[in-house]
């Protein structure tokens, strides 16, 4: 295993309940390891955002094959965990401050945004989906998922250490973008294919109206087709 991303795996995530509610924390490598079954890992809390420049286009990441779970797939721009026992704190819950803090360190580690480039209210949280889906006979995923967009001319460098590398996607464009990946046996990660199945492309055609846009509060418990 990579000596970098062995070393995240003792990163403290958050135990969560199918309500979202805080029970606890586990590492990173217990969140993600499945069960002598293969019964998916325990329920965690997880953040994914959507990074449109202000061409409404979609910087879609690669993800490196270093990464422990869904190497070499493509997925929206950043994805990971709000940490246990943080400072600032990313398990504040009011006006979800701790999701955006992480969502802004993971994309200063993923992307090498710089965080003084993004304020947290930068950020547009949509809704939340929960869902399980395992990576390989050992590892997987199992989260309560909050969805967030970002739209923001930013310079990105990509840690090639996270991600092999990334594109921005017109929605226009979205189509032949992923028969390309089809073609060439690219897969999505299991997530942002549920979002994409799901609510993307509403969400994507209202970028110009964002502000508008309600938070749901409903969990929406997506599965795997």
């Amino acid at each position: 295993m990579d000596p970098t991303q062995a070393l995240l795996l003792q990163e403290q995530c958050i135990s969560v309940d199918t309500n979202d509610k805080a029970v606890g924390n586990l590492s990173k490598e217990a969140a993600h390891l499945l069960g002598p079954d293969g019964q998916l890992p325990p329920l965690h809390r997880a953040f994914s955002v959507f990074l449109f420049n202000t061409k409404n286009e979609l910087l879609m990441q690669q993800r490196s094959n270093h990464k422990v779970t869904f190497p070499g797939y493509y997925t929206n721009s950043c994805c990971s965990h709000p940490l246990h026992n943080t400072t600032p704190d990313e398990a504040e819950e009011a006006h979800h401050v701790g999701i955006r803090r992480a969502a802004r360190r993971r994309l200063e580690i993923e992307l090498g945004i710089s965080p003084e480039s993004i304020e947290l209210s930068d950020f547009k949280i949509l809704t939340r989906i929960i869902y399980g889906a395992p990576s390989d006979a050992k590892w997987g995923e199992h989260e309560v998922d909050y969805i967030l967009f970002l739209r923001k001319d930013v310079p990105v460098k990509p840690n090639p250490n996270e991600v092999s590398r990334v594109v921005f996607v017109s929605l226009s464009g979205f189509q032949e973008f992923q028969g390309y990946l089809e073609k060439n046996n690219i897969p999505f990660t299991p997530w942002f294919k549920l979002i994409l199945n799901s609510h993307l492309k509403v969400w994507w055609n209202q970028l110009d109206n964002l502000e508008r846009i309600e938070y749901d509060p409903v969990i929406h418990s997506l599965q795997m087709q």
